[in-house]
């Protein structure tokens, strides 16, 4: 495999080479093959999820048309990443990428966005990321612009910098967490408030289909915010590339596949809605 570098001692560097999963070839093709599939499923499960919300109007309520809006972000946010991913494992030369502050920037966005509720979060998700993108896009990057990654991660941006900048690493790890930790917050107080609804119901069996479902919803929750946290709730750059590559794939790969199956086609509405639209 061959990585189109040369090294560049200068402050000004115009595009960045994602080293993404560095294997032979036959191991990227195996990968390919693997998140191509992923992709795929992804695309389908939260596809049809805004088709079923669309076409059955007795989805048309807040609650699915949140589903709805959900699954349209989970669709661009793996968008925002995996097709280039799947491009660097067809190519035998790492390519400049020269988009990397605009995937940080839409990646981040998409990943932390009832009318008025839908259009605050959009816009919340979309605005609140502007001033870490903006902070480091105005910083000097020296040297190699390799970064060992498969998309562009403020950890590896910041050690390709001239000199290190405490202050903007702390600015980051303080202003990536918050919308993050306040919405958790706020799950896990619905959850509480859910389990104590549940401890009252008499009987057994009601109590075992409640804890069956808010158990995988719980557990595709903290598996997104267990993986984000782990990330950016400590210093930005003090990971090793390896453990941020797979702690990644996490909550941009993983969790957006589980999603519809757990919030959504699990649901017998959802399921009679899409089972009329595919006409079965």
């Amino acid at each position: 495999m061959k990585i189109s570098n040369t090294p560049n001692t200068s402050s000004t560097i115009t595009g960045f080479i994602l080293l993404g999963f560095l294997c032979p070839r036959e191991g990227q093709m195996l990968l390919f093959l693997l998140f191509s599939v992923l992709y795929l499923l992804t695309l389908t499960g939260n596809g049809s999820t805004i088709c079923a919300v669309c076409w059955d109007q007795r989805l048309h309520t807040p609650m699915y048309i949140l589903l709805a809006n959900f699954s349209f972000l989970e669709i661009w946010y793996v968008t925002s990443t995996v097709p280039n991913m799947l491009a660097n494992f067809l190519s035998d030369t790492k390519v400049i990428f020269s988009g990397c502050f605009l995937q940080f920037y839409f990646f981040f966005s998409f990943g932390h966005l009832c009318t008025n509720l839908v259009v605050s979060c959009w816009i919340l998700g979309f605005f609140w990321f502007l001033i870490p993108i903006t902070i480091i896009s105005q910083m000097s990057f020296c040297g190699s612009r390799i970064i060992d990654h498969f998309l562009c991660d403020p950890g590896p941006l910041l050690a390709l910098t001239c000199k290190k900048a405490p202050v903007v690493e702390r600015v980051l790890s303080t202003l990536s967490p918050l919308p993050l930790v306040i919405p958790f917050l706020f799950i896990m107080g619905s959850y509480a408030l859910v389990l104590r609804t549940v401890l009252k119901v008499p009987s057994a069996a009601g109590k075992r289909k409640a804890f069956s479902t808010c158990g995988s919803h719980l557990a595709v929750v903290s598996l997104f915010y267990g993986s984000v946290l782990v990330m950016y709730g400590s210093q930005t750059s003090e990971h090793e590339a390896g453990t941020q590559k797979i702690v990644t794939l996490f909550y941009s790969v993983i969790t957006p596949l589980l999603n519809p199956v757990i919030y959504s086609l699990r649901n017998k509405y959802m399921k009679n809605a899409l089972q009329k639209l595919l006409g079965m």
